[in-house]
């Protein structure tokens, strides 16, 4: 089977690389702790204070930090060595959990403890994802690069499913402080396998010479001005003016310049953060629905998210087969369809079990479309660029998640769930407009034969 790179997508080969399992597992356990900590947190406020508003207020601790730890995180990505960021972001992050366990356990906890650990947790949240992204395009060869993300959204989806399914009973047994003892211990497991992964430091400057290499090899040289190029940095400066030492700012003011100078990852980067502004906002209708309109209760509620989990899994790993049959623009693009045109008539389903499929349905698409939107934009951004580039991503998908999570929860109250499902596929449709402006914006392939894959 093609990947969208072009190349054939073998599990069996990327699945034989030492570093792409322990990126795997590190991603799978740390998302089940997770999953554990988000889903048990919410449930011990709400227990507590029996206030829906402080409730929200978690979801604004986790996510806020997004609309500016990024600036710095992806400066940092992009001058150390993102496996040891990684593993220093764990310990801190399992040693912030594991001491707000230990108050909880000895019942010295108070609420501000619990909303703190929140806000440290969406700190490094707001850096680690993107450096876990920019890490993966480092260890994977550039041919698996579409089999890698689904690897990657399986381990998302497969360890908050996990995740979801036990918190339950260990909240009943264990308590809050059980859920946090578990997840501390899971970042430090994650922390383990990020030291396994590989061993040395690798500078991201240091990436120059491949990603020049690389570039080389895949732009035809018709002439001597094309090949001349090829030995230039992204942003039109010769590699023998590159300033790895440079500032701060000069670092941040890089990154600004390769993104203006590249609309089409502009344009994939648009199409991913349009599109995760509905995934995560999603999450304020889906209760609503479950309750309003399906009349059923939290085994509804938890039916709908177990099949949206299925739908991603399932897209997750049957993406790489659809690419043979379509283009992965197309693909992109007809996910995305999917997505903008069911949301509006999602409410109308009038049967939990038909809601449960839909919403399976829709959980592959988002596979299909988060898979393809990731994997255009490590084929085209420089390595050393990556840790910058994401995280200029994230900040635009969190501003979209606040947005759109306001604007929803105003729609759901004030006006109807139908309405703001409507509002919802108006999000997906900025997707869809964004993927096809990314389609228009690609080089035409070169003919010929599709050039092998060295391991």
């Amino acid at each position: 089977m093609r990947s969208p790179l072009g190349h054939r997508a073998d599990w069996r080969l990327l699945l034989g690389r030492r570093a792409f399992v322990f990126l795997f597992i590190a991603m799978f356990v740390s998302l089940l702790g997770t999953g554990m900590n988000f889903a048990g947190v919410t449930w011990y406020v709400l227990e507590q204070t029996q206030s829906p508003v402080k409730v929200s207020l978690l979801t604004v601790l986790v996510m806020s930090p997004g609309l500016v730890v990024p600036l710095v995180g992806g400066v940092l990505i992009d001058r150390l060595d993102r496996r040891r960021l990684g593993i220093v972001l764990d310990v801190a992050r399992g040693t912030a959990v594991l001491a707000t366990a230990v108050l909880v356990r000895a019942g010295h906890a108070q609420l501000w403890h619990i909303f703190a650990m929140t806000f440290l947790l969406g700190v490094g949240f707001a850096v680690y994802w993107s450096a876990v992204n920019a890490l993966a395009q480092e260890v994977i060869p550039r041919g698996q690069y579409a089999t890698a993300n689904a690897g990657v959204l399986i381990a998302i989806q497969g360890g908050m499913m996990s995740g979801g399914s036990l918190v339950g009973f260990v909240y009943k047994t264990a308590g809050l402080a059980g859920i946090l003892t578990i997840d501390g211990l899971t970042y430090f497991t994650a922390a383990t396998c990020l030291f396994l992964l590989r061993r040395g430091r690798v500078a991201p400057q240091s990436l120059r010479e491949q990603d020049d290499a690389e570039r080389a090899e895949m732009e035809a040289p018709a002439a001597s001005s094309v090949a001349a190029a090829a030995h230039d940095d992204p942003l039109g400066i010769p590699a023998a003016e590159a300033a790895p030492e440079a500032g701060f700012l000069r670092d941040l003011a890089e990154g600004a310049r390769y993104l203006r100078g590249q609309p089409r990852v502009l344009a994939l980067g648009l199409t991913y953060a349009c599109m995760m502004g509905g995934v995560v906002s999603s999450n304020v209708l889906l209760a609503m629905l479950a309750q309003e309109v399906l009349h059923s209760d939290a085994r509804g509620f938890g039916m709908l998210e177990a099949g949206w989990a299925f739908g991603a899994v399932s897209g997750g790993l049957f993406s790489g087969p659809f690419t043979e049959w379509l283009s992965a623009p197309t693909l992109l693009i007809a996910a995305l369809v999917v997505l903008a045109a069911g949301h509006p008539l999602f409410p109308y389903v009038g049967s939990l079990a038909g809601a449960v499929s839909v919403n399976a349905v829709f959980g592959s698409c988002r596979a299909f479309a988060g898979v393809l939107s990731q994997t255009g934009i490590m084929s085209i951004v420089p390595r050393r660029l990556m840790g910058r580039t994401q995280s200029a991503f994230a900040i635009l998908s969190t501003v979209l998640q606040v947005l759109m999570s306001l604007t929803l929860g105003f729609f759901a109250q004030h006006v109807s769930v139908q309405m703001a499902f409507f509002v919802l596929g108006l999000i997906y449709g900025c997707a869809v407009l964004a993927a096809i402006r990314a389609r228009d914006l690609a080089p035409e392939e070169p003919a010929g034969p599709l050039p092998a894959v060295a391991d």
